[in-house]
């Protein structure tokens, strides 16, 4: 009867190692050198909009603006835009991704979780946004390994220039280190507005637009990032 409690204060003993091991994104020699080059900057630019290195992160993609958005948690809770980096180039045209070979670059709601950073890219840094995701896979969506990555060419992804992804790779990794468990990513074709859902009105993905809109005001509204579920084959945006 004694052995029971022995082994559960055992467990948990372990228990902070073991949580460090699962938010640890992974590092190779590139990586290190990478975070090593833009840390200095870096650093500077958080201290001077009273930020720090470490904080949780969430991203937005804009398709039409060519614009990876990258916030940054506040004390309250709340995120802050800290850096609008310039998308190198995507692929395909306004819309989801829908089949393997398409060459549409994905919309939607991603997570990444450190398991799906690639410290040794072929192109550069990148990370997996995790296409297909369940809502993908609910509406028969295929293909895979679609990232963010580095070298500034795309077949489906988002490339960025070698610069921007290693700021947003330390970024992303020092939250990581600092407890964040997942970044939620959110890719739009543009800014979820209505005068830019009324000027796409007649696209073919309007209705599918029209799903994204709540996640895109309900962050709008509050700074943090909604929580998204996939109830049947629709999105659901819960604060």
């Amino acid at each position: 009867m004694t052995v029971r409690p022995f082994l559960l204060a055992l467990i948990l003993s372990f228990a902070p190692a073991l949580e460090a091991q699962t938010i640890a994104a992974p590092e190779s020699a590139r990586s290190r050198a990478a975070v090593k080059r833009v840390m200095p900057e870096l650093t500077q630019q958080l201290s001077d909009k009273g930020l720090s290195l470490g904080a949780d992160v969430f991203i937005q993609i804009l398709k039409q603006d060519n614009e990876l958005r990258l916030y940054l948690k506040l004390s309250d809770g709340t995120f802050t835009l800290f850096k609008t980096y310039p998308i190198c180039s995507w692929s395909g045209d306004l819309g989801p991704k829908r089949q393997e070979g398409d060459g549409q670059s994905p919309e939607g709601f991603y997570s990444i979780r450190p398991g799906q950073m690639n410290p040794a890219s072929s192109y550069h840094l990148s990370f997996n946004l995790g296409y297909p995701n369940q809502f993908d896979r609910a509406h028969g969506r295929t293909g895979a390994f679609l990232m963010v990555h580095g070298a500034c060419v795309s077949i489906g992804c988002y490339a960025m220039t070698n610069p921007a992804i290693e700021e947003i790779w330390t970024l992303m990794e020092s939250a990581y280190k600092a407890g964040q468990t997942s970044i939620q990513v959110h890719a739009f074709p543009f800014a979820m507005t209505d005068e830019n859902l009324k000027a796409n009105a007649d696209n073919d993905w309007a209705d599918f637009w029209s799903t994204l809109k709540p996640a895109w005001t309900a962050f709008e509204e509050t700074k943090r990032p909604p929580m998204v579920r996939v109830v049947g084959k629709s999105y659901r945006i819960e604060q």
